[in-house]
This record gives C-alpha cells, sequence and structure tokens, in this order.
C-alpha cells in the first residue's frame, strides 16, 4: 500500500519523510489553510527531493490563472478539491477529492476521499467502502488516520493508498517525526528504523 504524507512545510520534514519510506509528498498551496506554502517554498521542497518519490500539490483554487500558476512549481500530481479543469499542457497526474455530498468525477487518474481537508475529522466508513469496491481508477483514503487507525483502516476499505496530515504533526505543518514513523511502520513502510527515547536507530 502506497502512502502519501500531506501539509509538508519545509525541506527538512521532506527529506526525513522520503527517506523514512513515503512514497508520496503533499505541499498545500491554498491561502485558507494553516498549511499553506508559497510557491517559492513549494519549490524548495520538491527540490530537496530525490527522483523517485511522488510530488503532489494540493489546492482548492478555482482560478485557471492561480493554477497556472501553482503547476509552475512542476508537480507529478495535482490534487484538487474544485471541479477546475486542468490545462491541456499539464501531463502529471490528477486526483480528484470526493466526499459523501459530491459526484464522483471522470476527469481524473485517482480519486481521495477526504472531507476533513487536514482537521483530523475521521472518514466515513460506509461511503469509503463502497467507493473503493466499486471505483474503475485508484482511491486515496484520507480524513482522521494515524498509526492508531491506519492498519484496520487499511485491511477494511483496501485504498490504493492513504493520506496522513494532522495525525502525524505536533502542529500544523509541523511534523512529529515519531508518528511519521510508527505511521508508515503501520503501513508496512520503513521495517529497518525505529525511535527509542527520541533517537533515531538505524537496524
Amino acid at each position: 500500500m502506497r502512502v502519501k504524507i500531506c501539509g509538508v512545510t519545509n525541506a527538512d520534514d521532506a527529506m526525513f519523510i522520503e527517506e523514512s519510506g513515503a512514497d508520496a509528498i503533499g505541499v498545500v498551496i491554498s491561502p485558507e489553510s494553516a498549511r499553506n506554502v508559497t510557491l517559492e517554498k513549494a519549490d524548495l521542497i520538491f527540490s530537496s527531493l530525490g527522483p523517485f518519490i511522488t510530488r503532489v500539490v494540493v489546492t482548492h483554487t478555482t482560478s485557471p490563472g492561480e493554477l497556472d500558476k501553482i503547476l509552475s512549481v512542476n508537480p507529478d500530481a495535482v490534487q484538487l478539491s474544485s471541479g477546475i479543469k486542468m490545462p491541456e499542457y499539464f501531463s502529471g497526474r490528477v486526483i480528484r477529492v470526493i466526499g459523501k455530498n459530491t459526484p464522483v468525477p471522470d476527469d481524473c487518474d485517482a480519486l481521495i476521499i477526504d472531507e476533513s481537508r487536514g482537521s483530523g475529522r475521521l472518514y466515513d466508513h460506509s461511503f469509503a467502502k463502497e467507493i473503493s469496491e466499486k471505483s474503475d481508477i485508484p482511491v486515496i483514503l484520507s480524513g482522521g488516520l494515524n498509526s492508531s487507525n491506519v492498519h484496520h483502516a487499511a485491511e477494511e476499505i483496501r485504498p490504493y493508498a492513504v493520506d496522513v496530515c494532522s495525525g502525524v504533526e505536533e502542529r500544523p505543518g509541523i511534523k512529529n517525526r515519531f508518528e511519521v514513523l510508527e505511521f508508515l511502520r503501520e503501513c508496512g513502510k520503513a521495517p529497518g528504523v525505529k525511535l527509542k527515547k527520541g533517537v533515531l536507530l538505524d537496524l
């Protein structure tokens, strides 16, 4: 199962997350978010990463002009919570956010079940299971996930990937490295890394 750690706001956290075994890192470019970063900061975070991790921009924009600016940081994928159309020149993947009261779109490469938007509100189990079972494209599960519930959620919902934000944070935008590692371990990642009393140990 693939794992995206979202709401990253600095390069140090991004590099730690990559080294710990995550498959994707998400940055938020939306002024209303507590985890919003500038285009310059997003570019710096993405530039700090190696070639084999997926770079995802998360945005709530409804403005084509603003979307063009966001795409200038060259993400591998864009996660959209609005119905805005992607420009034809974008060659990356498109991830559309869905919830119980939104229609399932057909113009994307993956769906993400996320009504939480970083608030920590738990996903709706019945809806998530239904979408995961019926969808012909990958489904990403998000909303209220943390190291204590992600393993059970993955077994029940069987998503293509899981996405975590507030569940591995000290405060909005600042990741708790112990929680990052524990989350990844529960997802079957980072098998050779442990934290003991705040100290990283390589096994």
